[in-house]
């Protein structure tokens, strides 16, 4: 054999091979693991399924021309989806969303909301102190009438609702 020793597999070389061929196994099989417990779970390739519930309206008073709506938004799919837009036959011009935030010493801003996003499994909760609908309502509303909206999302197809007209104090009578 031209004097040259031919290989032969040594412990150290053995375990190093057996070490090399470990870590991808292992990080297959961890993979392996988390994917089969999403799919176990229901989330695997699943859409976004939007929930709306707990719509509400405040009653305008004063001499104010505006008022604000309220929804709880459920995604209850595996995906993300978007508020995008929210419509309703009982408003003069445009409904918008809208945030308010408090900008110290008892003053609150307003500022307009393009789109808002629904995560996977979470929730989305409308409030005076954070997300709303603003809108013009037409005249005639009272305590407990019922307010037709449309909920428009970027995937999920548009959620029609109502909500009910409640005094801001959280009543509706």
């Amino acid at each position: 054999m031209n004097g040259q020793n031919p290989w032969r597999p040594t412990r150290r070389r053995l375990t190093d091979s057996l070490l090399a061929a470990i870590a991808p196994v292992a990080a297959f099989s961890l993979a392996l693991g988390g994917l089969t417990t999403w799919v176990t779970a229901g989330k695997a390739g699943s859409p976004a399924r939007i929930a709306v519930s707990n719509g509400r309206v405040f009653l305008p008073y004063g001499d104010s021309t505006e008022t604000a709506a309220f929804f709880d938004v459920m995604n209850l799919g595996g995906a993300d989806d978007r508020l995008v837009g929210v419509t309703t036959p009982a408003a003069r011009g445009e409904a918008e969303l809208t945030r308010h935030r408090m900008t110290g010493s008892a003053a609150a801003s307003r500022e307009s909301v393009a789109s808002v996003a629904v995560r996977a499994g979470g929730e989305l909760s409308m409030s005076p102190q954070g997300l709303d609908v603003t809108l013009q309502p037409k005249a005639g509303w009272r305590a407990g009438d019922l307010v037709s909206f449309t909920l428009h999302f970027e995937h999920q197809s548009p959620i029609r609702t109502l909500a009910v007209v409640i005094r801001p104090s959280g009543r509706a009578s």
